[in-house]
């Protein structure tokens, strides 16, 4: 049963697991995980990206496809009664199947009945070394037909949340259009990790890129984020690569920033801590950068280049 928070709090949880190739093997692990958070008060607790299945995107292999799923269906519908039994908003992940040719990086968000109260389809796709995903995923939809962008937040019992996936955390444009549409938390499953043959250094630097350029968003948007990330080393399918380190050190972070909590690289773990959900509003009276932005001044942005 959840534990009574204080007015205005919110407990969260972020979870970090290692994936299997069983599909059923990871969603126990994911399941086991989110139990016991709720167990300890949590009233949100966000998983990782992609956490039913190893990250395949380290080579293009077309048989992949068959780990695609519809929503609903059997991934969702196991999410969904997880959120009604135990009385949480969820956020998972899901490998879409849209239609025949359209897969989607999908976030799924739970109500505590366990009804679906949104999707957000990936908008910006990477294709990497190691990270292969434009052959896999189709990019999220740019505006739908209630005329709504693709960057908006999904409302719930616990606020608005500003859901995005991983290789859309580089991107400072996709978290300021969830802030601006009112989003109360800023929400990036994620599955980053480190070539294993990188020196020290290179892993140390991208690292600390990572975080920094989150908590960036946390500062200039006064939001909290909650970044959840794998564990584990994966091998690459193909062997033409010695595989994945992901990198764990998934956190938690205030509007100003700070550490709430954070992850070792390595651990299977519960994330948990409250925010509070009037400090937005506190910080941005002190300050107020979405006061002094200059709206008149950016139509350059929507330039791919500025020649």
């Amino acid at each position: 049963m959840n534990r009574p928070t204080p007015a205005g709090a919110l407990a969260i949880a972020a979870i970090q697991q290692s994936c299997s190739a069983n599909k059923d093997t990871s969603l126990a692990t994911s399941e086991r995980l989110v139990r016991q958070a709720a167990k300890d008060g949590a009233q949100l607790v966000v998983l990782q990206e992609l956490h039913a299945t190893l990250y395949f995107c380290q080579t293009e292999d077309t048989s992949v496809f068959e780990l695609a799923e519809s929503i609903p269906g059997p991934t969702s519908d196991r999410l969904s009664a997880l959120a009604a039994e135990l009385g949480i908003v969820l956020v998972g992940s899901i490998f879409e199947r849209r239609m025949n040719g359209v897969y989607h990086n999908t976030a799924v968000v739970f109500e505590r009945d366990g009804s679906i109260a949104g999707l957000y389809r990936k908008m910006h796709i990477p294709d990497d070394p190691g990270f292969y995903e434009k052959f896999y995923f189709t990019p999220g939809d740019a505006s739908f037909n209630d005329g709504s962008s693709g960057f908006t937040p999904i409302d719930t019992s616990v606020g608005r949340l500003g859901v995005l996936v991983c290789w859309d955390q580089w991107y400072p444009e996709a978290a300021r259009l969830m802030a601006l549409a009112g989003a109360e938390v800023l929400i990036y499953p994620t599955a980053i990790g480190w070539d294993v043959t990188d020196d020290p250094d290179e892993q140390a630097r991208q690292l600390e890129a990572w975080v920094t350029v989150q908590r960036g968003h946390a500062v200039a948007n006064n939001l909290p984020v909650i970044a959840p990330n794998r564990v584990g080393t994966e091998p690459d399918p193909s062997g033409l690569s010695d595989g994945i380190r992901f990198w764990g050190n998934s956190f938690i972070c205030g509007p100003q920033g700070e550490f709430l909590t954070r992850a070792d690289d390595h651990s299977e773990t519960i994330l948990s801590t409250t925010i509070n959900r009037s400090r937005s509003e506190s910080i941005r009276r002190i300050w107020p950068y979405f006061r002094d932005r200059r709206i008149d001044a950016y139509s350059d942005i929507l330039k791919r280049v500025r020649d």
